[in-house]
Protein backbone atom coordinates (compact mmCIF):
# COMPACT_ATOMS: atom_id res chain seq x y z
CA UNK A 1 0.00 0.00 0.00
CA UNK A 2 2.85 2.38 0.84
CA UNK A 3 4.38 1.98 -2.62
CA UNK A 4 1.01 2.76 -4.20
CA UNK A 5 0.62 5.86 -2.02
CA UNK A 6 4.10 7.09 -2.95
CA UNK A 7 3.24 6.63 -6.62
CA UNK A 8 0.02 8.62 -6.20
CA UNK A 9 1.87 11.41 -4.40
CA UNK A 10 4.51 11.55 -7.16
CA UNK A 11 1.76 11.87 -9.77
CA UNK A 12 0.04 14.52 -7.63
CA UNK A 13 3.22 16.63 -7.56
CA UNK A 14 3.64 16.29 -11.34
CA UNK A 15 0.06 17.49 -11.88
CA UNK A 16 0.65 20.40 -9.51
CA UNK A 17 3.58 21.53 -11.66
CA UNK A 18 1.65 21.06 -14.91
CA UNK A 19 -1.17 23.32 -13.71
CA UNK A 20 1.29 26.22 -13.58
CA UNK A 21 2.53 25.52 -17.13
CA UNK A 22 1.42 28.37 -19.46
CA UNK A 23 0.62 25.89 -22.26
CA UNK A 24 -1.72 23.96 -19.96
CA UNK A 25 -3.30 27.13 -18.60
CA UNK A 26 -4.06 28.31 -22.14
CA UNK A 27 -5.85 25.06 -22.99
CA UNK A 28 -9.06 25.18 -20.94
CA UNK A 29 -10.10 21.57 -21.57
CA UNK A 30 -6.64 20.20 -20.77
CA UNK A 31 -6.39 22.33 -17.63
CA UNK A 32 -9.84 21.16 -16.53
CA UNK A 33 -8.89 17.48 -16.96
CA UNK A 34 -5.60 17.89 -15.10
CA UNK A 35 -7.25 19.90 -12.31
CA UNK A 36 -9.95 17.25 -11.89
CA UNK A 37 -7.35 14.45 -11.62
CA UNK A 38 -5.39 16.60 -9.16
CA UNK A 39 -8.44 17.22 -6.96
CA UNK A 40 -9.40 13.54 -7.06
CA UNK A 41 -5.97 12.65 -5.60
CA UNK A 42 -5.92 15.39 -2.99
CA UNK A 43 -7.68 13.53 -0.16
CA UNK A 44 -5.43 10.47 -0.59
CA UNK A 45 -2.25 12.56 -0.66
CA UNK A 46 -3.24 14.58 2.43
CA UNK A 47 -4.05 11.36 4.30
CA UNK A 48 -0.71 9.84 3.25
CA UNK A 49 1.20 12.93 4.41
CA UNK A 50 -0.54 12.67 7.78
CA UNK A 51 0.36 8.97 7.87
CA UNK A 52 4.03 9.81 7.23
CA UNK A 53 4.01 12.42 10.00
CA UNK A 54 2.47 9.99 12.50
CA UNK A 55 4.89 7.26 11.48
CA UNK A 56 7.87 9.59 12.06
CA UNK A 57 6.47 10.49 15.48
CA UNK A 58 6.04 6.79 16.28
CA UNK A 59 9.66 6.07 15.34
CA UNK A 60 10.82 8.88 17.65
CA UNK A 61 8.66 7.62 20.52
CA UNK A 62 9.90 4.06 20.09
CA UNK A 63 13.52 5.26 20.11
CA UNK A 64 12.94 6.60 23.64
CA UNK A 65 11.81 3.21 24.98
CA UNK A 66 15.47 2.33 25.62
CA UNK A 67 16.03 5.35 27.87
CA UNK A 68 17.09 4.62 31.45
CA UNK A 69 14.79 7.27 32.91
CA UNK A 70 11.57 5.45 33.91
CA UNK A 71 9.36 8.53 33.45
CA UNK A 72 10.63 9.13 29.91
CA UNK A 73 10.15 5.45 29.04
CA UNK A 74 6.57 5.49 30.37
CA UNK A 75 5.70 8.66 28.48
CA UNK A 76 7.21 7.22 25.31
CA UNK A 77 5.28 3.96 25.75
CA UNK A 78 1.96 5.80 26.19
CA UNK A 79 2.65 8.06 23.20
CA UNK A 80 3.59 5.06 21.04
CA UNK A 81 0.34 3.27 21.92
CA UNK A 82 -1.74 6.34 21.05
CA UNK A 83 0.12 6.80 17.77
CA UNK A 84 -0.35 3.15 16.82
CA UNK A 85 -4.12 3.45 17.35
CA UNK A 86 -4.24 6.65 15.30
CA UNK A 87 -2.17 5.09 12.50
CA UNK A 88 -4.45 2.03 12.46
CA UNK A 89 -7.56 4.21 12.11
CA UNK A 90 -5.90 6.31 9.41
CA UNK A 91 -4.84 3.17 7.52
CA UNK A 92 -8.45 1.99 7.35
CA UNK A 93 -9.49 5.43 6.12
CA UNK A 94 -6.81 5.36 3.42
CA UNK A 95 -7.94 1.90 2.28
CA UNK A 96 -11.43 3.32 1.72
CA UNK A 97 -10.00 6.29 -0.18
CA UNK A 98 -8.10 3.89 -2.46
CA UNK A 99 -11.27 2.06 -3.49
CA UNK A 100 -11.67 2.70 -7.24
CA UNK A 101 -14.40 5.24 -7.95
CA UNK A 102 -16.91 4.94 -10.75
CA UNK A 103 -15.92 7.72 -13.19
CA UNK A 104 -19.62 8.40 -13.76
CA UNK A 105 -20.20 9.27 -10.07
CA UNK A 106 -19.37 12.94 -10.67
CA UNK A 107 -21.88 13.21 -13.52
CA UNK A 108 -25.23 14.96 -13.41
CA UNK A 109 -28.25 12.70 -13.89
CA UNK A 110 -31.46 12.10 -15.80
CA UNK A 111 -33.93 10.99 -13.14
CA UNK A 112 -37.16 9.25 -14.15
CA UNK A 113 -40.12 8.13 -12.01
CA UNK A 114 -42.93 6.01 -13.47
CA UNK A 115 -46.11 4.73 -11.87
CA UNK A 116 -46.20 0.93 -11.82
CA UNK A 117 -48.85 -1.53 -10.73
CA UNK A 118 -51.65 -0.18 -8.56
CA UNK A 119 -53.68 2.14 -10.77
CA UNK A 120 -54.36 5.62 -9.43
CA UNK A 121 -52.60 4.87 -6.15
CA UNK A 122 -49.39 4.08 -8.08
CA UNK A 123 -49.53 7.52 -9.70
CA UNK A 124 -50.12 9.17 -6.31
CA UNK A 125 -47.14 7.25 -4.92
CA UNK A 126 -44.99 8.36 -7.88
CA UNK A 127 -45.90 11.92 -6.91
CA UNK A 128 -44.89 11.24 -3.30
CA UNK A 129 -41.54 9.88 -4.50
CA UNK A 130 -41.03 12.97 -6.66
CA UNK A 131 -41.60 15.25 -3.66
CA UNK A 132 -39.32 13.07 -1.52
CA UNK A 133 -36.47 13.23 -4.01
CA UNK A 134 -36.81 16.94 -4.82
CA UNK A 135 -36.71 17.70 -1.07
CA UNK A 136 -33.45 15.71 -0.97
CA UNK A 137 -32.16 17.59 -4.04
CA UNK A 138 -32.86 20.89 -2.25
CA UNK A 139 -31.09 19.65 0.88
CA UNK A 140 -28.03 18.74 -1.21
CA UNK A 141 -28.05 22.13 -2.95
CA UNK A 142 -28.63 20.55 -6.38
CA UNK A 143 -30.54 22.18 -9.25
CA UNK A 144 -33.17 20.34 -11.25
CA UNK A 145 -35.42 20.93 -14.25
CA UNK A 146 -38.51 18.95 -15.24
CA UNK A 147 -38.03 17.67 -18.79
CA UNK A 148 -41.30 15.79 -19.18
CA UNK A 149 -44.38 15.20 -17.06
CA UNK A 150 -47.55 13.12 -17.49
CA UNK A 151 -49.93 13.70 -14.60
CA UNK A 152 -52.10 10.99 -13.06
CA UNK A 153 -55.88 11.17 -13.39
CA UNK A 154 -56.43 11.72 -9.63
CA UNK A 155 -53.07 13.24 -8.71
CA UNK A 156 -49.40 12.39 -8.82
CA UNK A 157 -47.71 11.31 -12.04
CA UNK A 158 -47.85 8.43 -14.45
CA UNK A 159 -44.35 9.54 -15.52
CA UNK A 160 -42.00 12.41 -14.74
CA UNK A 161 -38.46 12.97 -16.03
CA UNK A 162 -36.06 15.39 -14.32
CA UNK A 163 -32.55 16.61 -15.10
CA UNK A 164 -30.52 16.95 -11.86
CA UNK A 165 -27.30 18.99 -11.69
CA UNK A 166 -24.80 19.37 -8.87
CA UNK A 167 -21.86 17.76 -7.11
CA UNK A 168 -21.64 13.94 -7.20
CA UNK A 169 -25.28 13.67 -8.34
CA UNK A 170 -25.12 10.31 -10.12
CA UNK A 171 -22.84 8.87 -7.44
CA UNK A 172 -25.44 9.65 -4.78
CA UNK A 173 -28.51 8.61 -6.77
CA UNK A 174 -27.36 5.57 -8.76
CA UNK A 175 -28.65 3.07 -6.19
CA UNK A 176 -32.19 4.48 -6.44
CA UNK A 177 -32.84 2.68 -9.75
CA UNK A 178 -35.38 -0.12 -9.44
CA UNK A 179 -38.82 -0.87 -8.11
CA UNK A 180 -40.22 1.04 -5.11
CA UNK A 181 -43.22 -0.52 -3.34
CA UNK A 182 -45.72 1.23 -1.07
CA UNK A 183 -48.06 -0.40 1.44
CA UNK A 184 -50.81 1.85 2.81
CA UNK A 185 -54.51 2.64 2.76
CA UNK A 186 -55.08 4.58 -0.50
CA UNK A 187 -57.07 7.81 -0.50
CA UNK A 188 -59.47 6.10 -2.88
CA UNK A 189 -60.08 3.18 -0.47
CA UNK A 190 -63.38 3.47 1.42
CA UNK A 191 -63.06 0.39 3.68
CA UNK A 192 -59.67 1.11 5.18
CA UNK A 193 -57.82 -1.81 3.56
CA UNK A 194 -54.06 -1.67 3.03
CA UNK A 195 -53.07 -1.91 -0.62
CA UNK A 196 -49.71 -2.55 -2.26
CA UNK A 197 -48.71 -0.40 -5.23
CA UNK A 198 -45.45 0.30 -7.00
CA UNK A 199 -43.45 2.87 -8.91
CA UNK A 200 -40.13 2.58 -10.67
CA UNK A 201 -37.12 4.87 -10.64
CA UNK A 202 -34.45 4.98 -13.35
CA UNK A 203 -31.25 7.03 -13.00
CA UNK A 204 -28.97 7.69 -15.98
CA UNK A 205 -25.65 9.56 -15.88
CA UNK A 206 -25.72 12.85 -17.78
CA UNK A 207 -22.44 12.61 -19.67
CA UNK A 208 -20.62 15.26 -21.64
CA UNK A 209 -20.70 14.67 -25.38
CA UNK A 210 -16.91 14.55 -25.66
CA UNK A 211 -16.92 11.64 -23.17
CA UNK A 212 -19.11 9.55 -25.45
CA UNK A 213 -17.11 7.30 -27.71
CA UNK A 214 -19.74 7.18 -30.46
CA UNK A 215 -18.74 8.63 -33.82
CA UNK A 216 -21.29 10.81 -35.56
CA UNK A 217 -20.83 8.86 -38.79
CA UNK A 218 -21.95 5.73 -36.91
CA UNK A 219 -25.30 7.31 -36.08
CA UNK A 220 -28.51 7.34 -38.09
CA UNK A 221 -30.78 10.13 -36.87
CA UNK A 222 -34.54 10.15 -37.55
CA UNK A 223 -37.03 12.72 -36.33
CA UNK A 224 -40.76 12.22 -36.00
CA UNK A 225 -43.88 13.76 -34.53
CA UNK A 226 -44.71 12.52 -31.07
CA UNK A 227 -48.08 10.92 -30.39
CA UNK A 228 -49.92 10.32 -27.15
CA UNK A 229 -49.88 12.43 -23.99
CA UNK A 230 -47.10 14.73 -25.07
CA UNK A 231 -49.01 17.98 -25.37
CA UNK A 232 -50.04 19.95 -28.45
CA UNK A 233 -46.59 21.50 -28.96
CA UNK A 234 -44.93 18.10 -29.21
CA UNK A 235 -47.56 16.76 -31.58
CA UNK A 236 -47.25 19.68 -34.02
CA UNK A 237 -43.47 19.55 -34.42
CA UNK A 238 -40.99 16.81 -35.22
CA UNK A 239 -39.47 16.93 -31.75
CA UNK A 240 -39.22 13.14 -31.35
CA UNK A 241 -35.74 11.75 -32.03
CA UNK A 242 -34.72 8.20 -32.95
CA UNK A 243 -31.01 7.28 -32.92
CA UNK A 244 -29.68 4.10 -34.51
CA UNK A 245 -26.12 3.03 -33.72
CA UNK A 246 -25.14 1.38 -36.99
CA UNK A 247 -22.23 -0.80 -35.71
CA UNK A 248 -24.40 -2.48 -33.04
CA UNK A 249 -27.93 -1.98 -34.40
CA UNK A 250 -29.02 -0.50 -31.06
CA UNK A 251 -31.95 1.92 -31.30
CA UNK A 252 -33.25 4.51 -28.82
CA UNK A 253 -36.08 7.00 -29.04
CA UNK A 254 -36.88 10.08 -26.99
CA UNK A 255 -39.98 12.28 -26.87
CA UNK A 256 -39.54 13.43 -23.27
CA UNK A 257 -38.57 17.05 -23.94
CA UNK A 258 -40.36 19.78 -25.86
CA UNK A 259 -37.44 20.50 -28.16
CA UNK A 260 -35.68 18.28 -30.69
CA UNK A 261 -32.29 19.43 -29.34
CA UNK A 262 -33.11 18.34 -25.77
CA UNK A 263 -34.56 15.04 -26.99
CA UNK A 264 -31.42 14.37 -29.01
CA UNK A 265 -29.28 14.99 -25.91
CA UNK A 266 -31.35 12.58 -23.81
CA UNK A 267 -31.43 9.97 -26.59
CA UNK A 268 -27.64 10.21 -26.92
CA UNK A 269 -27.26 9.59 -23.17
CA UNK A 270 -29.49 6.54 -23.41
CA UNK A 271 -27.68 5.24 -26.48
CA UNK A 272 -24.30 5.71 -24.82
CA UNK A 273 -25.51 3.72 -21.82
CA UNK A 274 -26.86 0.95 -24.06
CA UNK A 275 -23.62 0.71 -26.03
CA UNK A 276 -21.55 0.79 -22.86
CA UNK A 277 -23.66 -1.89 -21.18
CA UNK A 278 -23.46 -4.11 -24.27
CA UNK A 279 -19.69 -3.73 -24.38
CA UNK A 280 -19.37 -4.32 -20.65
CA UNK A 281 -21.53 -7.46 -20.84
CA UNK A 282 -19.41 -8.79 -23.68
CA UNK A 283 -16.10 -8.10 -21.95
CA UNK A 284 -17.12 -9.19 -18.46
CA UNK A 285 -19.65 -11.96 -19.07
CA UNK A 286 -17.34 -14.44 -17.35
CA UNK A 287 -17.47 -12.29 -14.18
CA UNK A 288 -21.22 -11.76 -14.18
CA UNK A 289 -21.90 -14.89 -12.12
CA UNK A 290 -19.25 -13.94 -9.56
CA UNK A 291 -20.28 -10.41 -8.73
CA UNK A 292 -23.69 -9.60 -7.33
CA UNK A 293 -24.57 -5.99 -7.92
CA UNK A 294 -26.13 -4.00 -5.12
CA UNK A 295 -28.41 -2.26 -7.55
CA UNK A 296 -29.44 -5.33 -9.53
CA UNK A 297 -30.43 -5.18 -13.15
CA UNK A 298 -32.79 -2.24 -12.68
CA UNK A 299 -35.62 -4.40 -14.00
CA UNK A 300 -38.97 -2.80 -13.30
CA UNK A 301 -40.28 -5.97 -11.66
CA UNK A 302 -37.57 -5.98 -8.98
CA UNK A 303 -38.42 -4.37 -5.64
CA UNK A 304 -35.49 -2.62 -4.05
CA UNK A 305 -37.38 -0.78 -1.32
CA UNK A 306 -40.68 -0.95 0.56
CA UNK A 307 -42.45 2.01 2.19
CA UNK A 308 -44.94 0.70 4.80
CA UNK A 309 -47.05 3.57 6.11
CA UNK A 310 -49.09 1.72 8.81
CA UNK A 311 -45.81 0.70 10.51
CA UNK A 312 -43.93 3.93 9.67
CA UNK A 313 -41.31 1.57 8.21
CA UNK A 314 -38.99 1.74 5.22
CA UNK A 315 -36.95 -1.32 4.19
CA UNK A 316 -34.17 -1.49 1.62
CA UNK A 317 -34.15 -5.15 0.60
CA UNK A 318 -30.67 -5.14 -0.97
CA UNK A 319 -28.86 -4.54 2.31
CA UNK A 320 -31.60 -5.65 4.73
CA UNK A 321 -31.84 -2.14 6.19
CA UNK A 322 -35.06 -1.33 8.07
CA UNK A 323 -35.81 2.10 9.55
CA UNK A 324 -38.88 3.20 11.46
CA UNK A 325 -38.86 6.85 10.38
CA UNK A 326 -40.84 6.72 7.14
CA UNK A 327 -42.50 10.01 8.07
CA UNK A 328 -39.07 11.66 7.80
CA UNK A 329 -37.86 9.62 4.81
CA UNK A 330 -40.88 10.50 2.68
CA UNK A 331 -40.08 14.17 3.38
CA UNK A 332 -36.63 13.86 1.85
CA UNK A 333 -34.49 12.53 4.71
CA UNK A 334 -32.99 9.68 2.67
CA UNK A 335 -29.33 10.43 3.36
CA UNK A 336 -29.01 7.60 5.90
CA UNK A 337 -30.25 5.04 3.36
CA UNK A 338 -27.99 6.35 0.59
CA UNK A 339 -24.99 6.34 2.94
CA UNK A 340 -25.71 2.74 4.02
CA UNK A 341 -25.83 1.63 0.38
CA UNK A 342 -22.45 3.25 -0.31
CA UNK A 343 -20.93 1.65 2.79
CA UNK A 344 -22.17 -1.74 1.59
CA UNK A 345 -20.76 -1.11 -1.88
CA UNK A 346 -17.38 -0.10 -0.47
CA UNK A 347 -17.28 -3.17 1.76
CA UNK A 348 -17.98 -5.35 -1.29
CA UNK A 349 -15.24 -3.64 -3.29
CA UNK A 350 -12.74 -3.96 -0.44
CA UNK A 351 -13.57 -7.64 -0.10
CA UNK A 352 -13.08 -8.17 -3.83
CA UNK A 353 -9.79 -6.27 -3.72
CA UNK A 354 -8.45 -8.56 -1.00
CA UNK A 355 -9.19 -11.77 -2.92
Amino acid sequence: MIDKLRSIKDRYMVLQERMSDPEVISDQKLFSRIHKEYKDMEAVVKAFEKYQTLDDQLQQAQSLLNEKDADIKEMARMEAEELKEEIEELTEHIKKLLIPKDPEDTSDAIFEIRAGTGGDEASIFAGDLFRMYTAFFDEMGWKYDILSVNEGTVGGYSKIVVEVRGEEVFGKLKFESGGHRVQRVPKTETQGRVHTSAATVAVLPQLEEDEIDIRKEDLKVDTFRSSGAGGQHVNKTESGVRLTHLPTGLVVECTDGRSQIKNREIALQRLYQKVKNAKRNEEQSQLAAQRKSLVGSGDRSSKIRTYNFPQNRVTDHRINLTLYNLDQVINGKIGEIIEALHVAENAEKMQEGST
